[in-house]
């Protein structure tokens, strides 16, 4: 894997206490109960998907890094932890699909939260709901980032350390054990790996009660300082004491993985800074109360102006009663006003009849010239492959004249050779023959 960047994502102890959750009134207590709770289900999924250690320990370290930068009342820990186990798969290239993934996290939530364990059917809704949630949250994983997910872990400094300390082969597993569960803390986001694992190995090295080098000190050659490695054993210590984490519903959305939820990228409203998740403080009251009494000043003005129309509405159809009940002379008067109106409507009902079949016409003439055309084209057609076939037999006429001139020739020259021959063997005969006369009587002579 290339790498484009070098790991500076390191905060401070006041930005950590500044964290965007704390901003939505999440206690210092909720928060790292939800990132021991991600880590775990990280840690799981990967022993599930029978992934290596460096893809889990991966994800965690963007799970916490994620975390700093947006609020656990806005992105629900558990679809954020299984984004990081997919997207860390891909980094450390041991891919998983992201079918593996959901199954595995639904299963973990029924046995965890002992629900009946119901098979997730890849072809419903609900699954085509968590996928998308799935890589929307990805996406969201990587613009945080800025694209830049390269992880040092402490793991590969560890060996190295313990060899070149002198120390025995059982401090080695334990210092491993030690770095897995630092993991689950903001060690990663506030510390090197190298000091991390110095603290690690100082913590192993204590247990064990192995000696280390202290004049010089041994962590000044690994670049480490005493302070850092104080503080590494002092959150591992306290990490050991805390009860195992659960899970604690503080984002608004549901995250379930047995209830799929997409709106993900709806505004979400902050949590009360005082800790409480719920119950309306007293501003919210008055303006509540407000409202009311403006929504009922709204019923009212609304009820008198539907009184009014219907009070229209009445006389409306008084009128019309009125209306009806006069004598036949209105009637009568209306009359020629009605005919008038008729008149009118049949003149330009004929005005557009007349209309009508004079464009019928114009089509109809247009339609006849197209067809005589059509004729006209035809027929000249017609004539021009007559004259082609006409060309065509005259040619063909000369060609056959032209042969049978050819033959004949042929045949007189043929039979002048045949003369000629016949008149040659002749006169040959006849030259013999007098040759052999002559021989004839030159015997007789001698």
């Amino acid at each position: 894997m290339i790498y484009t960047a070098i790991d500076t994502f390191y905060l401070t102890d006041e930005q950590l206490q500044n964290s965007p959750s704390r901003r939505d009134g999440i206690d210092e207590a909720t928060e790292t109960t939800l990132r021991i709770y991600g880590c775990d289900l990280i840690q799981e999924s990967g022993i599930l998907l029978k992934l290596p250690q460096a893809v889990m320990a991966t994800g965690q370290v963007l799970f916490h890094r994620f975390y700093c930068k947006k609020s656990f009342a806005r992105f629900n820990v558990k679809r954020v932890a299984a984004s990081c186990v997919w997207l860390a798969s891909k980094l450390e290239e041991s891919p998983r699909k992201a079918r593996q993934v959901l199954l595995v996290f639904h299963r973990m939530e029924c046995r965890r939260e002992n629900l009946t364990i119901e098979h997730l059917d890849t072809s419903s809704k609900k699954y085509a709901d968590l996928k998308a949630d799935l890589i929307r949250t990805e996406r969201h994983l990587l613009k945080e980032m800025g694209f830049i997910c390269h992880v040092e872990h402490p793991h590969k400094f560890i060996s190295n350390y313990l060899a070149t300390l002198g120390t025995p082969t059982e401090l080695r597993q334990e210092a491993w054990n030690l770095a897995n569960d630092s993991l689950r803390t903001t060690l990663c986001v506030r510390f090197k790996s190298e000091v991390v694992a110095c603290g690690v190995v100082y913590a192993a090295a204590r247990r064990f009660q192995v000696a280390l080098p202290e004049n010089p000190p041994w962590w000044i050659a690994f670049d480490a300082d005493k302070s850092g490695i104080d503080e590494v054993c002092r959150v591992l210590a306290h990490l050991y004491t805390l009860p195992k984490a659960q899970y604690i519903p503080v984002c608004k959305e549901g995250g379930s993985f047995a209830t799929s939820n997409r709106s993900w990228d709806s505004p979400h409203q902050s949590v009360p800074k005082d800790g409480s998740l719920t119950g309306p403080t007293a501003n919210e009251d008055s303006t509540s109360a407000k409202g009311s009494s403006s929504a009922a000043n709204q019923e009212l003005g609304k009820d008198v102006v539907v009184k009014a129309d219907l009070d229209k509405l009445k006389e409306l159809k008084k009128s019309d009663d009125d209306s009806k009940s006069m004598p036949t002379g209105g009637e009568s008067r209306e009359d020629p006003e009605s005919k008038l109106m008729s008149d009118h409507r049949t003149e330009n009902g004929g005005e557009s009849n007349k209309g009508r079949d004079k464009d019928r016409d114009r089509d109809r003439e247009r339609m006849r010239e197209k067809e005589k055309t059509k004729s006209r084209d035809h027929d000249k057609g017609r004539e021009s492959d007559r004259e082609r076939g006409r060309e065509e037999t005259e040619r063909d006429r000369d060609i056959v004249k032209e042969r049978g001139h050819r033959s004949r020739e042929k045949g007189r020259d043929s039979g002048r050779f045949e003369k000629s021959k016949h008149h040659y063997s002749r006169d040959r005969e006849h030259h013999s023959s007098s040759y052999s006369s002559r021989e004839k009587d030159r015997r007789k002579h001698y």
